[in-house]
C-alpha cells in the first residue's frame, strides 16, 4: 500500500475547455473478495474504506486536485458564484415559538453562516439575540442542532455538531441571563434534551475508538439523565437494552411533566411506544405497542387522554386516543379516521386541532375540534407546503408557507375567526413573478401514475432544447413537497427547468406508496425516475443532451442506479453523499437502520442478488460511456460514510470510456449536509451548478 502515494502523483490535466483531457489518479487495487451465498464478489478498492489512513488521505488529495483544476476552469463558475451569493442574500426567519412566556425564533440576515436565535419577552416587542452560533467557530462549521428550554424556564440546553458530523454536544445557558453554564455533554447522537425538573434526559453512545469516530458501527444507544451542575461522569444511566444494540432509544416529557414517553426504533419503518405516568410515585413504563413496522407518534396529552398520530390500520394515517391508565393499543379509540389524502401533521391550538394533509404532494390544512369533527379548511396562499406552530393552551398560532416560487413566508392564524394575517415575508432581490410552477402526471414502467412538479421562466417553449435539473429522492417515507431554494435562481434565470419527481418510496400517498419503493420493489423508484426523463423528452420539454439528474443520500443512490442502468439517457449526473455500495452499507455507523427500506446482503440469497442487481458500485461496466459526473461527499459524513463515494468514483474512473469528465468533489470539515455553513453551501453549489450548466451548454448572464 505504500506505493499508492507515489502512483497518485502521476496525473495531468489540460486547460482546454473544449474537451478537458483528464488523467485520473491511478487507484491501486487490493485482492479483497467477499463470498455471498457461494457467490464471489470482488471489492478491489476496499482499502478506501479506511478513511483515516495516509493512503486514503493521499488519494483524496489527488482526486480533489484534479477536480478543482477542472471546476476552476469552467467559464460560468465565477459569475455563477456571485449570482448565487446575491440570490441567497435575503433575510430568512422562522415562526416564533413560546416557552415560559417568551417567544423564540431564528433569523439569518442573509449570508450568515448559521442562523441566530432571538428571543422576545412578548410578541411584537424588539427581539434580542439569545444565542449566536456564528460565534462558536471562526469558519461557521459549528452548527446548532436544537434548542430545548426547560419547563420551569430556568435553563436552555442547546445541541451543536462540529463539521457536519451527526455527533452532538450539549451545552446549557441560564435562560434569563444568557450565561453559559459549566454543564457539557459529549457523544450524544440523534438526541434531543427532554427536561424534567432541573435536569434533562439525552441519548448517547459510548465514546468511539479514536480514529474511528466517523465510520464504526454505532451500537448500544443509552438514555442518561443529567442533573444541572454536575459533570457528565455522574449522569445516571436511565435506560438501555443490550439485547437489541442496533436500535434507537429516546424519551420525551410533556410540558406539565406529568407524562413520559419512551421510543424504541430502528428495527422497522416505525417505532414502539411506552408510557409512564409521572403523577404516580415510582411508576413504571407500560408498553403501548409491539410492532415497529408502524409509526406511533404522541401529539399531546390532555388530562388522562393521549392523542396519537399513527398509520397502524391506516396507511394514510389517522388520529387515535388512548387513556393513560389503560394505554394498550387494543384499547385505543379512533378519533379522526383515515382519509383519501395523507395526514402528515397535527398541531394543537387553543383547544382545537389543525390537521395538515398531503394531496398529490402539496398541503391542505383543516381545523377540527377535540371530538374529531371537522370545522373548516384553512385557506392557504396557493399550492405549496405549510408547517404550523401552536399550543393547546395558547390562542396564538403561526404557520410558514412555501412553494417553488414563494420563499418561506410566515402568517399568524386566528383559529376562531379562521383568518390568516401576514406576519413576515422575505424581501428577495430577484423577480419571483417571472417564474411559474405546475404539476404533471406520467405513467411509470408498470403503469403507476407518478406526479412531478416543473418550475421555469414564463414563456418557455417546448422545443426539446430546454436544460433540465431532474431531482428526486424516493425512500424512507420522505415526501418531496413544493419548497423554495434561492440556489435554483441562476439556473431558472438562464432558461433551465427545475423538475421535482415524487417517486415511490416516499410518503406522498401513504405507507403503501412507501412500501412500493422498498426492498424487492426498489427498482420501481429507478423506473419512476427514468420514466420522468423519458416523459419530458417525449413531451418536447427537453432532450437527452439537456438533462442533469441530481439527488443526495438515498437520492444519491437513485442517481447512481439510474446513471448505471441508463447511461445513454442523461447528460450530467450528480450523486451527492450517496449510498453506492448496497452490499456493505449496513456495516458502517447507523447504516443498519436502513435495512427496513433496503434489506441487506446477509438476509438471503434472493435479497443479495436483488441488491447486487442495482447497487451502483457493482453495476459500473468497463468500456461504457457514462454521463458527465460529479460525485460529492465530505470527510465528516458519518451518516453515509465517504467510502461509498470513494469506491464508486474510483471504479467509475476505471470503467468510463469517452470525453465526459467523471470527477469526485470531497469537502473538508463537512458532513452529510445538515448545518453546513452558508459559505460552504455557496461554494459547493457554484461547483455543482457550474458543472451542470457548462455541460448542458448554458450561459450565466
Amino acid at each position: 500500500m505504500r506505493r499508492i502515494s507515489v502512483l497518485l502523483m502521476a496525473m495531468t490535466i489540460s486547460v482546454s475547455m473544449n474537451a478537458q483531457k483528464i488523467t485520473y489518479p491511478k487507484t491501486p487495487k487490493d485482492g479483497t473478495v467477499d463470498d455471498y451465498f457461494g457467490v464471489k464478489v470482488a471489492d478491489p478498492y476496499r482499502w478506501l474504506e479506511n478513511d483515516t489512513s495516509a493512503e486514503t488521505a493521499a488519494w483524496v488529495e489527488a482526486e480533489n486536485k484534479v477536480t478543482s483544476a477542472y471546476l476552476n476552469k469552467i467559464p460560468q463558475r465565477v459569475k455563477l458564484k456571485e449570482r448565487l451569493k446575491a440570490a441567497a442574500n435575503y433575510e430568512k426567519i422562522s415562526a416564533p415559538s413560546e416557552h415560559n412566556g417568551k417567544w423564540y425564533f431564528t433569523k439569518n440576515d442573509g449570508l450568515q453562516n448559521q442562523s441566530v436565535i432571538y428571543v422576545m419577552d412578548k410578541l411584537g416587542v424588539t427581539p434580542r439575540v439569545f444565542l449566536d452560533p456564528n460565534k462558536l467557530s471562526s469558519d461557521g462549521t459549528v452548527a446548532l442542532k436544537g434548542l430545548y428550554v426547560s419547563n420551569n424556564g430556568k435553563y436552555a440546553a442547546y445541541a451543536i455538531s462540529r463539521s457536519g458530523s451527526d455527533w452532538q454536544e450539549f451545552f446549557v445557558l441560564d435562560a434569563k441571563t444568557g450565561e453559559l453554564l459549566p454543564d457539557h455533554i459529549e457523544w450524544a447522537k440523534f438526541s434531543g434534551a427532554a427536561w424534567q425538573g432541573d435536569g434533562f434526559f439525552y441519548s448517547a453512545y459510548d465514546a468511539p475508538t479514536q480514529g474511528k469516530e466517523f465510520s464504526n458501527v454505532n451500537e448500544a444507544q443509552k438514555i442518561y439523565y443529567h442533573k444541572m451542575g454536575t459533570p457528565q461522569s455522574e449522569d445516571v444511566l436511565f435506560y438501555q437494552n443490550p439485547v437489541f444494540p442496533k436500535q434507537f432509544y429516546s424519551v420525551s416529557v410533556n410540558r406539565e411533566e406529568t407524562v413520559m414517553f419512551l421510543y424504541e426504533s430502528g428495527a422497522g419503518a416505525g417505532n414502539n411506544l411506552y408510557v409512564r405516568d409521572l403523577r404516580v410515585p415510582n411508576s413504571q413504563f407500560i408498553q403501548m405497542t409491539s410492532d415497529m413496522d408502524y409509526q406511533y407518534i404522541p401529539i399531546d396529552v390532555i388530562g388522562n387522554k393521549i392523542y396519537l398520530l399513527t398509520n397502524y390500520g391506516a396507511p394514510k394515517n389517522r388520529i387515535m386516543v388512548a387513556e393513560i391508565g389503560n394505554p394498550g393499543l387494543n384499547d385505543w379509540k379512533e378519533l379522526v379516521p383515515e382519509q383519501e389524502s395523507v395526514l402528515e401533521d397535527v398541531t394543537m391550538v387553543s383547544g382545537k386541532m389543525v390537521l395538515t394533509y398531503s394531496m398529490d404532494a402539496s398541503n391542505h390544512a383543516f381545523v377540527y375540534n377535540l371530538d374529531g369533527k371537522q370545522l373548516h379548511e384553512i385557506a392557504l396562499p396557493s399550492v405549496g407546503s405549510v408547517g404550523f406552530y401552536g399550543r393547546k393552551e395558547l390562542k396564538e398560532c403561526f404557520y410558514t408557507f412555501t412553494s417553488f416560487t414563494v420563499p418561506g413566508t410566515i402568517y399568524q392564524y386566528d383559529i376562531d375567526k379562521n383568518e390568516s394575517t401576514l406576519y413576515k415575508a422575505p424581501k428577495v432581490n430577484f423577480n419571483l413573478d417571472a417564474y411559474e410552477s405546475h404539476q404533471l402526471f406520467f405513467k411509470s414502467k408498470d403503469g403507476t401514475r407518478i406526479p412531478m412538479f416543473l418550475t421555469y421562466k414564463k414563456g418557455l417553449k417546448r422545443n426539446g432544447k430546454n436544460p433540465v435539473y431532474l431531482y428526486g429522492y424516493g425512500g424512507f417515507n420522505v415526501s418531496l413537497p413544493p419548497s423554495f431554494s434561492s440556489m435554483r435562481i441562476p439556473f431558472l434565470e438562464n432558461g433551465g427547468i427545475y423538475v421535482q419527481v415524487n417517486l415511490r418510496g416516499g410518503s406522498e400517498y401513504g405507507e403503501e406508496w412507501h412500501l412500493a419503493g422498498t426492498k424487492m420493489q426498489k427498482q420501481n423508484v429507478f423506473d419512476d425516475f427514468i420514466g420522468a426523463a423519458e416523459y419530458l423528452i417525449a413531451e418536447k420539454y427537453t432532450s437527452k443532451e439537456k438533462i442533469a439528474i441530481v439527488g443526495g443520500s438515498n437520492g444519491g443512490l437513485l442517481v447512481g442506479a439510474c446513471m448505471t442502468q441508463r447511461p445513454d439517457l442523461f447528460r450530467v449526473a450528480i450523486p451527492e453523499v450517496g449510498v453506492m455500495d448496497m452490499l456493505r452499507y449496513h456495516k458502517f455507523t447507523i447504516g443498519w437502520n436502513w435495512a427496513s427500506d433496503y434489506g441487506t446482503s446477509e438476509d438471503s440469497r434472493e435479497m443479495f442478488e436483488y441488491l447486487r442487481a442495482y447497487s451502483p458500485l457493482h453495476n459500473l461496466k468497463p468500456g461504457t460511456a457514462y454521463p458527465a459526473t460529479l460525485v460529492t461527499t465530505a470527510d465528516h459524513d458519518d451518516r453515509v460514510v465517504p467510502a461509498h463515494s470513494f469506491k464508486f468514483a474510483a471504479t467509475l474512473q476505471e470503467c468510463h470510456q469517452g470525453d465526459n469528465p467523471v470527477l469526485i468533489r470531497i469537502d473538508s470539515k463537512a458532513g452529510h449536509g445538515g448545518g453546513k455553513p452558508m459559505s460552504k453551501v455557496i461554494e459547493e453549489q457554484a461547483d455543482i451548478y457550474g458543472f451542470i450548466m457548462y455541460h448542458l451548454g448554458m450561459k450565466c448572464k
